[in-house]
């Protein structure tokens, strides 16, 4: 089941960043920060989380998305995870649609997604290519040397560029 977060599940929301293995202890602290923000002024604050849960309300994976500042219909993905006692078994799917969903809801028309070019992160790039993202541009060295910023997109709605997501 998926849901938009409540405030009791912030300890799990940075508890899966912290134990997922791939972020550094600077990128839980802003997840943590994003988190705090969000219970304050709910999507005032220009985050919006969800949770997966499992039917006995463990939450397993969680995504952060908003509307991206000073644009017209463009959101960006900002977190996405699975804990990884869950992963392979379709939560980061799942949660990567409901996104899409909310953004078409929000008549929103592109999604970007940033991310590490590392291996660690490979399974992510995987997962975005997989679902219809396309690959719009790499950063080499963005991050740290050898640690280069891939940027993903998808279109839901064409303004007059004859361009659209295959997932309409």
């Amino acid at each position: 089941m998926i849901r938009p977060a409540l405030q009791n599940d912030g300890k799990s929301v940075v508890g899966i960043t912290a134990e997922s293995g791939v972020f550094k202890p600077v990128e839980i602290d802003c997840v943590e920060e994003l988190w705090n923000e969000y219970i304050e002024k709910g999507t005032d604050s220009g985050y919006e989380f969800m949770v997966f849960c499992r039917e006995e309300g463990q939450v397993v994976g969680y995504v952060c998305f908003g509307p991206h500042p000073l644009t017209e219909g463009t959101f960006d993905l900002y977190w996405i995870a699975v804990h990884p006692k869950n992963r392979e078994r379709g939560v980061g799917r799942a949660l990567l649609a409901q996104v899409e969903e909310r953004v078409r809801v929000a008549s929103g028309r592109l999604l970007l997604i940033e991310t590490s070019g590392t291996p660690p992160y490979a399974p992510a790039r995987h997962l975005y290519e997989s679902a219809g993202y396309e690959r719009e541009a790499t950063i080499h060295d963005f991050y740290a040397p050898g640690d280069d910023l891939i940027v993903f997109s998808k279109r839901f709605v064409s303004f007059g560029s004859g361009r659209q997501s295959g997932s309409e």
